[in-house]
Protein backbone atom coordinates (compact mmCIF):
# COMPACT_ATOMS: atom_id res chain seq x y z
CA UNK A 1 0.00 0.00 0.00
CA UNK A 2 0.71 3.54 -0.63
CA UNK A 3 1.01 6.07 1.09
CA UNK A 4 -2.32 7.73 1.44
CA UNK A 5 -3.38 5.34 -1.02
CA UNK A 6 -5.19 1.73 -1.34
CA UNK A 7 -4.09 -0.44 -4.28
CA UNK A 8 -7.25 -2.21 -5.68
CA UNK A 9 -6.56 -5.75 -6.76
CA UNK A 10 -9.87 -7.65 -6.13
CA UNK A 11 -7.97 -10.05 -3.42
CA UNK A 12 -6.08 -8.58 -1.15
CA UNK A 13 -8.44 -6.13 0.58
CA UNK A 14 -8.25 -5.85 4.81
CA UNK A 15 -10.92 -4.39 7.37
CA UNK A 16 -8.08 -1.67 7.83
CA UNK A 17 -8.05 -0.85 4.24
CA UNK A 18 -11.58 -0.21 3.88
CA UNK A 19 -11.80 1.96 7.29
CA UNK A 20 -8.84 4.11 5.72
CA UNK A 21 -10.52 4.87 2.57
CA UNK A 22 -13.96 5.15 4.12
CA UNK A 23 -13.26 7.11 7.41
CA UNK A 24 -9.53 8.82 6.98
CA UNK A 25 -10.47 9.45 3.02
CA UNK A 26 -7.32 7.22 1.53
CA UNK A 27 -7.73 7.20 -2.17
CA UNK A 28 -7.19 4.17 -4.31
CA UNK A 29 -5.56 2.51 -7.66
CA UNK A 30 -6.38 -0.45 -9.21
CA UNK A 31 -3.74 -2.57 -10.12
CA UNK A 32 -2.68 -3.15 -13.71
CA UNK A 33 -3.11 -6.86 -13.40
CA UNK A 34 -6.25 -6.42 -12.33
CA UNK A 35 -7.52 -3.89 -14.99
CA UNK A 36 -6.22 -7.06 -17.83
CA UNK A 37 -8.59 -9.14 -15.91
CA UNK A 38 -11.48 -6.67 -16.48
CA UNK A 39 -10.82 -6.41 -20.08
CA UNK A 40 -10.86 -9.74 -20.60
CA UNK A 41 -14.39 -10.43 -19.11
CA UNK A 42 -15.99 -7.11 -21.01
CA UNK A 43 -14.48 -8.91 -24.21
CA UNK A 44 -17.00 -11.82 -23.78
CA UNK A 45 -19.39 -10.05 -22.90
CA UNK A 46 -19.29 -8.85 -26.08
CA UNK A 47 -18.43 -11.56 -27.62
CA UNK A 48 -21.94 -12.68 -26.56
CA UNK A 49 -23.72 -9.71 -26.96
CA UNK A 50 -22.52 -10.11 -30.97
CA UNK A 51 -23.67 -13.55 -31.12
CA UNK A 52 -26.77 -13.39 -30.03
CA UNK A 53 -26.01 -15.51 -26.96
CA UNK A 54 -29.18 -16.38 -24.42
CA UNK A 55 -27.26 -15.20 -20.85
CA UNK A 56 -29.34 -14.01 -18.10
CA UNK A 57 -28.78 -10.47 -17.30
CA UNK A 58 -26.52 -9.85 -20.59
CA UNK A 59 -29.87 -10.60 -23.38
CA UNK A 60 -32.41 -11.08 -20.84
CA UNK A 61 -34.45 -9.44 -18.38
CA UNK A 62 -34.02 -9.48 -14.71
CA UNK A 63 -35.63 -12.10 -12.17
CA UNK A 64 -39.13 -13.20 -13.47
CA UNK A 65 -38.50 -11.81 -16.88
CA UNK A 66 -34.85 -14.10 -17.33
CA UNK A 67 -37.05 -15.76 -20.27
CA UNK A 68 -37.45 -12.56 -22.17
CA UNK A 69 -34.59 -11.88 -24.92
CA UNK A 70 -33.45 -8.57 -25.50
CA UNK A 71 -31.95 -7.48 -28.21
CA UNK A 72 -28.10 -5.91 -28.79
CA UNK A 73 -29.83 -2.86 -30.12
CA UNK A 74 -32.00 -2.78 -26.33
CA UNK A 75 -28.85 -3.84 -24.07
CA UNK A 76 -28.00 0.33 -23.74
CA UNK A 77 -31.36 0.73 -22.72
CA UNK A 78 -32.03 -2.50 -20.56
CA UNK A 79 -28.91 -1.16 -18.26
CA UNK A 80 -29.97 2.21 -17.90
CA UNK A 81 -33.74 0.51 -17.06
CA UNK A 82 -32.74 -1.67 -14.39
CA UNK A 83 -30.57 1.12 -12.76
CA UNK A 84 -33.89 3.89 -12.72
CA UNK A 85 -36.32 0.94 -11.99
CA UNK A 86 -34.34 -0.47 -9.12
CA UNK A 87 -33.73 2.59 -7.13
CA UNK A 88 -36.22 2.26 -4.47
CA UNK A 89 -34.41 2.84 -1.08
CA UNK A 90 -36.38 4.37 1.58
CA UNK A 91 -35.39 6.28 4.68
CA UNK A 92 -32.20 8.47 6.20
CA UNK A 93 -29.39 8.20 3.52
CA UNK A 94 -26.15 6.17 4.80
CA UNK A 95 -23.43 8.39 6.20
CA UNK A 96 -20.86 9.42 4.00
CA UNK A 97 -18.27 7.01 5.64
CA UNK A 98 -20.67 4.33 5.06
CA UNK A 99 -20.95 5.42 1.30
CA UNK A 100 -17.47 5.16 0.97
CA UNK A 101 -17.11 2.07 2.14
CA UNK A 102 -20.06 0.59 -0.78
CA UNK A 103 -18.15 2.19 -3.10
CA UNK A 104 -15.16 0.20 -2.56
CA UNK A 105 -16.54 -2.92 -1.81
CA UNK A 106 -17.98 -2.22 -5.34
CA UNK A 107 -14.71 -1.84 -7.15
CA UNK A 108 -13.13 -4.75 -5.27
CA UNK A 109 -15.94 -6.78 -6.46
CA UNK A 110 -15.64 -5.43 -10.21
CA UNK A 111 -11.73 -5.25 -10.26
CA UNK A 112 -11.82 -9.98 -9.69
CA UNK A 113 -12.20 -9.36 -13.88
CA UNK A 114 -15.85 -11.42 -13.31
CA UNK A 115 -18.23 -8.83 -13.83
CA UNK A 116 -17.67 -7.77 -17.39
CA UNK A 117 -17.35 -3.78 -17.18
CA UNK A 118 -15.59 -1.40 -19.16
CA UNK A 119 -12.45 0.00 -17.45
CA UNK A 120 -14.40 3.62 -17.93
CA UNK A 121 -17.33 2.46 -15.76
CA UNK A 122 -15.27 1.06 -13.14
CA UNK A 123 -12.97 3.90 -12.94
CA UNK A 124 -15.89 6.36 -12.83
CA UNK A 125 -16.23 4.49 -9.41
CA UNK A 126 -12.90 4.42 -8.57
CA UNK A 127 -12.90 8.80 -9.12
CA UNK A 128 -15.85 9.10 -7.12
CA UNK A 129 -13.96 7.36 -4.33
CA UNK A 130 -10.90 9.83 -4.68
CA UNK A 131 -12.93 12.99 -5.56
CA UNK A 132 -14.79 12.54 -2.29
CA UNK A 133 -18.65 12.06 -4.17
CA UNK A 134 -20.95 10.50 -1.61
CA UNK A 135 -23.91 9.13 -3.65
CA UNK A 136 -26.99 9.66 -0.84
CA UNK A 137 -28.03 6.12 -0.80
CA UNK A 138 -31.12 5.55 1.46
CA UNK A 139 -30.54 2.59 4.49
CA UNK A 140 -34.10 1.10 3.41
CA UNK A 141 -34.80 -1.09 0.94
CA UNK A 142 -32.77 -4.02 0.32
CA UNK A 143 -33.78 -7.97 1.14
CA UNK A 144 -30.61 -8.87 0.91
CA UNK A 145 -30.43 -11.39 -2.40
CA UNK A 146 -30.72 -10.89 -4.96
CA UNK A 147 -27.90 -8.57 -3.69
CA UNK A 148 -28.79 -4.64 -2.59
CA UNK A 149 -30.21 -3.71 -5.66
CA UNK A 150 -32.09 -0.82 -3.77
CA UNK A 151 -29.08 0.52 -2.32
CA UNK A 152 -26.83 -0.04 -4.71
CA UNK A 153 -29.16 1.56 -7.47
CA UNK A 154 -28.77 4.84 -6.11
CA UNK A 155 -24.99 4.80 -6.01
CA UNK A 156 -25.14 4.01 -9.65
CA UNK A 157 -27.78 6.90 -10.25
CA UNK A 158 -25.11 9.61 -9.65
CA UNK A 159 -22.66 7.64 -12.22
CA UNK A 160 -25.29 8.63 -14.80
CA UNK A 161 -25.54 11.67 -13.51
CA UNK A 162 -29.31 11.28 -11.70
CA UNK A 163 -29.69 10.66 -8.32
CA UNK A 164 -28.08 13.05 -5.28
CA UNK A 165 -25.02 12.59 -3.95
CA UNK A 166 -23.07 14.99 -1.10
CA UNK A 167 -19.59 16.66 -2.66
CA UNK A 168 -17.51 18.91 -0.18
CA UNK A 169 -20.24 18.70 2.29
CA UNK A 170 -23.08 20.06 0.30
CA UNK A 171 -26.16 18.07 -1.19
CA UNK A 172 -26.56 18.42 -5.09
CA UNK A 173 -28.10 16.16 -7.54
CA UNK A 174 -26.14 13.48 -8.98
CA UNK A 175 -24.93 15.48 -12.61
CA UNK A 176 -24.18 19.23 -9.92
CA UNK A 177 -21.58 16.82 -7.97
CA UNK A 178 -20.01 15.00 -10.95
CA UNK A 179 -19.64 18.01 -13.03
CA UNK A 180 -18.04 20.50 -9.46
CA UNK A 181 -15.49 16.73 -8.98
CA UNK A 182 -14.28 17.36 -12.83
CA UNK A 183 -15.87 13.69 -13.37
CA UNK A 184 -17.41 12.72 -16.72
CA UNK A 185 -21.13 10.50 -16.45
CA UNK A 186 -21.39 7.34 -18.44
CA UNK A 187 -24.06 5.47 -20.25
CA UNK A 188 -24.43 1.98 -19.68
CA UNK A 189 -23.76 -0.69 -21.98
CA UNK A 190 -24.45 -4.63 -21.98
CA UNK A 191 -24.26 -5.89 -18.39
CA UNK A 192 -22.86 -2.92 -16.43
CA UNK A 193 -26.00 -2.02 -14.63
CA UNK A 194 -27.02 -5.68 -13.07
CA UNK A 195 -22.94 -6.01 -12.29
CA UNK A 196 -22.95 -2.65 -10.34
CA UNK A 197 -26.00 -3.32 -8.71
CA UNK A 198 -26.38 -6.96 -7.53
CA UNK A 199 -24.22 -7.63 -4.87
CA UNK A 200 -24.02 -7.92 -0.99
CA UNK A 201 -21.27 -4.70 -0.97
CA UNK A 202 -24.32 -2.63 1.05
CA UNK A 203 -25.28 -5.25 3.79
CA UNK A 204 -20.63 -6.02 4.05
CA UNK A 205 -19.97 -1.98 4.30
CA UNK A 206 -22.24 -1.49 7.18
CA UNK A 207 -21.63 -4.58 8.80
CA UNK A 208 -17.53 -4.10 8.67
CA UNK A 209 -17.54 -0.68 9.92
CA UNK A 210 -19.54 -2.20 13.01
CA UNK A 211 -17.66 -4.98 13.16
CA UNK A 212 -14.81 -2.74 13.28
CA UNK A 213 -15.85 -0.75 16.24
CA UNK A 214 -16.83 -3.91 18.11
CA UNK A 215 -13.55 -4.96 18.05
CA UNK A 216 -12.30 -1.92 19.94
CA UNK A 217 -15.36 -2.01 22.11
CA UNK A 218 -14.36 -5.46 23.17
CA UNK A 219 -11.31 -4.22 24.66
CA UNK A 220 -12.99 -1.14 26.27
CA UNK A 221 -15.23 -3.39 28.08
CA UNK A 222 -12.30 -5.03 29.49
CA UNK A 223 -10.56 -1.99 30.78
CA UNK A 224 -14.45 -0.86 31.92
CA UNK A 225 -14.30 -4.54 33.89
CA UNK A 226 -11.48 -3.36 35.29
CA UNK A 227 -12.42 -0.38 36.83
CA UNK A 228 -15.62 -1.87 38.09
CA UNK A 229 -13.09 -4.59 39.58
CA UNK A 230 -10.96 -2.06 41.76
CA UNK A 231 -14.39 -0.23 42.82
CA UNK A 232 -15.72 -3.16 44.22
CA UNK A 233 -12.30 -4.69 45.81
CA UNK A 234 -13.14 -7.69 43.05
CA UNK A 235 -11.19 -10.83 43.51
CA UNK A 236 -8.59 -11.55 40.67
CA UNK A 237 -8.45 -15.22 41.23
CA UNK A 238 -10.98 -16.37 39.56
CA UNK A 239 -8.71 -14.48 36.32
CA UNK A 240 -6.05 -17.39 36.68
CA UNK A 241 -4.56 -18.52 34.12
CA UNK A 242 -4.86 -22.11 35.57
CA UNK A 243 -8.34 -21.70 35.13
CA UNK A 244 -8.84 -20.78 31.38
CA UNK A 245 -6.38 -23.22 30.65
CA UNK A 246 -8.36 -25.81 31.40
CA UNK A 247 -11.35 -24.16 29.62
CA UNK A 248 -9.43 -23.41 26.77
CA UNK A 249 -11.60 -21.27 24.56
CA UNK A 250 -9.46 -18.28 23.26
CA UNK A 251 -11.53 -15.22 23.69
CA UNK A 252 -12.08 -16.73 27.63
CA UNK A 253 -8.31 -17.22 27.66
CA UNK A 254 -7.60 -13.78 26.36
CA UNK A 255 -9.78 -11.65 28.64
CA UNK A 256 -8.48 -13.11 31.46
CA UNK A 257 -4.56 -12.41 30.55
CA UNK A 258 -6.43 -8.63 29.70
CA UNK A 259 -8.15 -8.15 32.73
CA UNK A 260 -4.76 -9.23 35.05
CA UNK A 261 -2.57 -7.24 32.41
CA UNK A 262 -5.05 -3.48 33.22
CA UNK A 263 -4.74 -4.60 36.54
CA UNK A 264 -1.43 -5.48 37.19
CA UNK A 265 -0.23 -3.33 40.23
CA UNK A 266 -3.87 -2.66 41.35
CA UNK A 267 -3.89 -2.16 45.50
CA UNK A 268 -7.68 -2.10 45.73
CA UNK A 269 -8.07 -6.03 44.24
CA UNK A 270 -8.17 -8.44 46.89
CA UNK A 271 -7.56 -12.83 47.13
CA UNK A 272 -10.47 -15.15 47.47
CA UNK A 273 -11.20 -15.23 50.99
CA UNK A 274 -9.10 -11.48 52.44
CA UNK A 275 -13.11 -9.97 51.65
CA UNK A 276 -15.20 -12.73 50.65
CA UNK A 277 -14.84 -16.18 48.85
CA UNK A 278 -16.07 -14.92 45.79
CA UNK A 279 -17.73 -12.44 43.90
CA UNK A 280 -21.19 -12.10 41.75
CA UNK A 281 -20.80 -13.39 38.24
CA UNK A 282 -20.35 -10.36 36.42
CA UNK A 283 -17.17 -9.90 38.07
CA UNK A 284 -16.09 -13.34 38.43
CA UNK A 285 -17.44 -14.51 34.98
CA UNK A 286 -16.25 -11.52 33.10
CA UNK A 287 -14.00 -14.18 31.16
CA UNK A 288 -16.60 -16.58 30.16
CA UNK A 289 -19.08 -13.69 29.19
CA UNK A 290 -17.26 -11.33 27.34
CA UNK A 291 -14.74 -13.86 25.75
CA UNK A 292 -17.81 -15.59 24.49
CA UNK A 293 -18.82 -12.24 22.40
CA UNK A 294 -15.03 -11.86 21.61
CA UNK A 295 -14.89 -15.57 20.16
CA UNK A 296 -18.39 -14.26 17.79
CA UNK A 297 -16.92 -11.05 16.88
CA UNK A 298 -13.67 -12.93 15.74
CA UNK A 299 -16.26 -15.33 13.74
CA UNK A 300 -17.46 -12.44 12.43
CA UNK A 301 -14.37 -10.65 11.42
CA UNK A 302 -13.22 -14.36 9.07
CA UNK A 303 -16.13 -13.76 7.25
CA UNK A 304 -16.05 -10.74 6.10
CA UNK A 305 -12.15 -11.14 5.24
CA UNK A 306 -13.61 -14.20 3.01
CA UNK A 307 -16.91 -11.37 1.24
CA UNK A 308 -14.70 -8.55 0.61
CA UNK A 309 -12.19 -10.27 -1.40
CA UNK A 310 -15.62 -12.02 -2.90
CA UNK A 311 -17.17 -12.28 -6.52
CA UNK A 312 -20.80 -11.75 -5.53
CA UNK A 313 -22.30 -10.65 -8.89
CA UNK A 314 -24.82 -12.83 -11.46
CA UNK A 315 -24.16 -14.09 -13.64
CA UNK A 316 -20.40 -14.44 -13.03
CA UNK A 317 -17.81 -14.55 -16.47
CA UNK A 318 -15.55 -17.01 -16.36
CA UNK A 319 -13.21 -15.58 -19.26
CA UNK A 320 -10.55 -18.31 -19.73
CA UNK A 321 -13.10 -20.70 -20.07
CA UNK A 322 -16.10 -18.98 -21.95
CA UNK A 323 -18.95 -19.56 -19.69
CA UNK A 324 -20.87 -17.24 -17.64
CA UNK A 325 -23.41 -18.68 -14.99
CA UNK A 326 -25.97 -17.52 -13.30
CA UNK A 327 -26.17 -18.72 -9.66
CA UNK A 328 -25.90 -17.16 -6.37
CA UNK A 329 -22.95 -15.68 -5.28
CA UNK A 330 -25.34 -12.49 -4.76
CA UNK A 331 -27.17 -13.85 -1.74
CA UNK A 332 -26.69 -12.17 1.66
CA UNK A 333 -27.06 -15.88 3.59
CA UNK A 334 -23.19 -16.00 4.53
CA UNK A 335 -23.44 -12.48 6.42
CA UNK A 336 -27.00 -11.96 7.57
CA UNK A 337 -26.20 -14.74 10.12
CA UNK A 338 -23.02 -13.42 11.27
CA UNK A 339 -24.39 -9.91 11.36
CA UNK A 340 -27.17 -11.50 13.67
CA UNK A 341 -24.74 -12.86 15.76
CA UNK A 342 -23.06 -9.56 16.02
CA UNK A 343 -25.54 -8.01 16.91
CA UNK A 344 -26.27 -10.85 19.38
CA UNK A 345 -22.66 -10.54 21.13
CA UNK A 346 -22.67 -6.45 21.44
CA UNK A 347 -25.88 -7.02 23.09
CA UNK A 348 -24.52 -9.51 25.79
CA UNK A 349 -21.62 -7.06 26.60
CA UNK A 350 -23.73 -3.98 27.26
CA UNK A 351 -26.12 -6.56 29.27
CA UNK A 352 -23.20 -7.36 31.68
CA UNK A 353 -22.36 -3.93 31.80
CA UNK A 354 -25.37 -2.69 33.09
CA UNK A 355 -25.16 -4.99 36.10
CA UNK A 356 -22.26 -4.20 36.79
CA UNK A 357 -22.76 -0.49 36.69
CA UNK A 358 -26.16 -1.95 39.25
CA UNK A 359 -23.95 -3.43 41.60
CA UNK A 360 -21.52 0.44 41.50
CA UNK A 361 -24.76 2.41 42.40
CA UNK A 362 -27.21 -0.13 45.07
CA UNK A 363 -24.87 0.31 48.68
CA UNK A 364 -26.82 -3.21 49.40
CA UNK A 365 -24.23 -4.33 46.78
CA UNK A 366 -21.44 -1.90 46.82
CA UNK A 367 -20.65 -0.97 49.74
CA UNK A 368 -20.23 2.77 48.78
CA UNK A 369 -23.11 5.67 48.80
CA UNK A 370 -26.50 4.54 47.32
CA UNK A 371 -26.34 6.16 43.72
CA UNK A 372 -22.53 7.46 44.33
CA UNK A 373 -23.60 10.63 45.08
CA UNK A 374 -21.78 11.98 48.43
CA UNK A 375 -25.03 13.80 49.11
CA UNK A 376 -28.32 11.09 49.13
CA UNK A 377 -31.73 12.57 48.89
CA UNK A 378 -30.97 15.52 47.95
CA UNK A 379 -28.95 14.56 45.22
CA UNK A 380 -29.82 11.20 42.96
CA UNK A 381 -26.08 11.17 41.27
CA UNK A 382 -26.25 7.72 39.36
CA UNK A 383 -29.51 6.69 40.00
CA UNK A 384 -31.32 7.89 36.63
CA UNK A 385 -27.94 7.15 34.48
CA UNK A 386 -28.39 2.98 35.09
CA UNK A 387 -32.18 3.71 34.07
CA UNK A 388 -30.70 4.79 31.24
CA UNK A 389 -28.50 2.09 30.63
CA UNK A 390 -31.34 -0.21 32.05
CA UNK A 391 -33.28 0.89 29.04
CA UNK A 392 -30.69 0.40 26.05
CA UNK A 393 -30.41 -2.87 26.78
CA UNK A 394 -33.66 -3.85 26.32
CA UNK A 395 -34.13 -1.75 23.37
CA UNK A 396 -31.11 -4.28 22.19
CA UNK A 397 -33.00 -7.15 23.28
CA UNK A 398 -35.41 -6.28 21.20
CA UNK A 399 -33.00 -5.73 18.09
CA UNK A 400 -31.21 -8.68 18.35
CA UNK A 401 -34.00 -10.52 17.13
CA UNK A 402 -31.95 -12.30 14.01
CA UNK A 403 -33.22 -10.77 10.71
CA UNK A 404 -31.98 -13.56 8.99
CA UNK A 405 -34.57 -16.22 9.83
CA UNK A 406 -37.14 -13.68 7.93
CA UNK A 407 -37.57 -14.29 4.21
CA UNK A 408 -40.15 -12.52 2.00
CA UNK A 409 -40.57 -14.13 -1.50
CA UNK A 410 -40.22 -11.37 -3.68
CA UNK A 411 -39.68 -11.23 -8.15
CA UNK A 412 -42.95 -13.05 -8.92
CA UNK A 413 -41.75 -15.90 -6.87
CA UNK A 414 -38.83 -16.36 -8.51
CA UNK A 415 -36.89 -15.17 -6.01
CA UNK A 416 -38.22 -17.12 -2.98
CA UNK A 417 -36.00 -16.96 -0.50
CA UNK A 418 -33.92 -13.66 0.51
CA UNK A 419 -31.56 -12.94 3.65
CA UNK A 420 -32.41 -9.81 4.98
CA UNK A 421 -28.42 -9.17 6.11
CA UNK A 422 -28.68 -5.95 5.39
CA UNK A 423 -31.07 -5.49 8.18
CA UNK A 424 -29.07 -7.95 10.20
CA UNK A 425 -26.26 -5.23 9.90
CA UNK A 426 -28.03 -2.33 10.63
CA UNK A 427 -29.52 -3.66 13.51
CA UNK A 428 -25.90 -4.49 14.93
CA UNK A 429 -25.13 -0.63 14.05
CA UNK A 430 -28.25 0.40 16.53
CA UNK A 431 -26.58 -2.28 19.01
CA UNK A 432 -23.18 -1.45 18.57
CA UNK A 433 -24.21 2.52 19.43
CA UNK A 434 -26.92 1.26 22.52
CA UNK A 435 -23.58 -0.77 24.02
CA UNK A 436 -21.10 1.94 23.59
CA UNK A 437 -23.37 4.26 25.30
CA UNK A 438 -23.94 1.59 28.51
CA UNK A 439 -20.01 0.87 28.32
CA UNK A 440 -19.58 4.92 28.69
CA UNK A 441 -22.05 4.87 31.66
CA UNK A 442 -19.58 2.17 33.17
CA UNK A 443 -16.75 4.01 32.83
CA UNK A 444 -18.38 6.91 34.41
CA UNK A 445 -19.76 5.25 37.48
CA UNK A 446 -16.36 3.33 38.43
CA UNK A 447 -14.52 6.10 38.20
CA UNK A 448 -17.37 8.05 40.68
CA UNK A 449 -16.92 4.48 42.61
CA UNK A 450 -13.12 5.53 42.80
CA UNK A 451 -13.05 8.60 43.91
CA UNK A 452 -14.71 7.20 47.22
CA UNK A 453 -11.20 5.69 47.75
CA UNK A 454 -8.03 6.67 46.24
CA UNK A 455 -7.37 6.57 42.73
CA UNK A 456 -3.28 6.22 43.17
CA UNK A 457 -4.10 2.45 44.05
CA UNK A 458 -5.52 1.75 40.58
CA UNK A 459 -3.24 -0.78 38.28
CA UNK A 460 -1.48 0.69 35.95
CA UNK A 461 -3.50 -0.29 33.00
CA UNK A 462 -6.84 1.14 34.94
CA UNK A 463 -5.29 4.28 36.10
CA UNK A 464 -4.19 5.25 32.45
CA UNK A 465 -8.25 4.70 31.63
CA UNK A 466 -8.80 7.14 34.71
CA UNK A 467 -6.82 10.00 33.60
CA UNK A 468 -8.56 10.07 30.61
CA UNK A 469 -11.88 9.62 31.58
CA UNK A 470 -11.22 12.41 34.40
CA UNK A 471 -9.37 14.80 32.00
CA UNK A 472 -12.99 14.86 30.31
CA UNK A 473 -15.30 14.52 33.27
CA UNK A 474 -14.60 15.82 36.59
CA UNK A 475 -16.10 13.70 39.86
CA UNK A 476 -19.70 14.71 40.36
CA UNK A 477 -20.20 16.19 44.08
CA UNK A 478 -23.70 17.66 43.05
CA UNK A 479 -26.28 16.15 40.56
CA UNK A 480 -25.48 17.83 37.14
CA UNK A 481 -26.73 17.73 33.71
CA UNK A 482 -25.36 14.14 33.12
CA UNK A 483 -26.27 13.33 29.62
CA UNK A 484 -23.38 16.24 28.58
CA UNK A 485 -20.89 13.64 31.07
CA UNK A 486 -22.07 10.58 28.78
CA UNK A 487 -21.73 12.03 25.36
CA UNK A 488 -18.21 13.23 26.08
CA UNK A 489 -16.99 9.84 27.49
CA UNK A 490 -19.11 7.98 24.33
CA UNK A 491 -17.03 10.91 21.95
CA UNK A 492 -13.97 9.57 23.42
CA UNK A 493 -14.33 5.82 22.77
CA UNK A 494 -15.60 6.55 19.13
CA UNK A 495 -12.10 8.23 19.00
CA UNK A 496 -10.55 4.71 20.32
CA UNK A 497 -8.47 6.91 22.83
CA UNK A 498 -8.98 5.21 25.87
CA UNK A 499 -8.60 2.28 24.73
CA UNK A 500 -5.20 3.29 23.05
CA UNK A 501 -3.94 5.12 25.93
CA UNK A 502 -4.37 1.54 28.40
CA UNK A 503 -2.21 -0.49 25.38
CA UNK A 504 0.63 2.09 25.26
CA UNK A 505 1.38 1.23 29.06
CA UNK A 506 0.08 -2.67 29.03
CA UNK A 507 0.65 -3.54 25.53
CA UNK A 508 -2.46 -5.06 23.12
CA UNK A 509 -5.05 -6.16 24.38
CA UNK A 510 -6.21 -9.39 22.96
CA UNK A 511 -9.45 -10.47 21.63
CA UNK A 512 -8.11 -13.91 19.91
Amino acid sequence: MKENRVMIDGKSLTIEDIINVSRKNFKIQITEDALVKVDKARKLVDYFVDEKKVVYGITTGFGKFSDVVISKEETTDLQTNLIISHACGVGTPFTEDVSRAIMLLRVNNLAKGHSGVRRVTLNTLVEMINRGVHPLIPEKGSLGASGDLAPLAHMVLVMLGLGEAIYQGEKLSGADAMKKAGIETIVLTSKEGLALINGTQVMTAVGTLVTYEAVQLLKLSDISTSLTVEALKGITDAYDPRLHQVRPHLGQIKTAENLLNILKGSKLTTKQGEIRVQDAYTLRCVPQIHGASKDAVQYVVDKINIEINAVTDNPIIFPDDEVAFSGGNFHGQPMALPFDFLGIALSEIANVSERRIERLVNPQLSGLPAFLTPHGGLHSGFMIAQYAAAALVSENKILAHPASVDSIPSSANQEDHVSMGTIAARKAREILFNAQNVVAIELLAAAQAIDFDDASKLGAGSRAAYDVIRREVTKIEEDRVMYLDFNKIYDIIKTNEIVEKVESVVGTLAIN
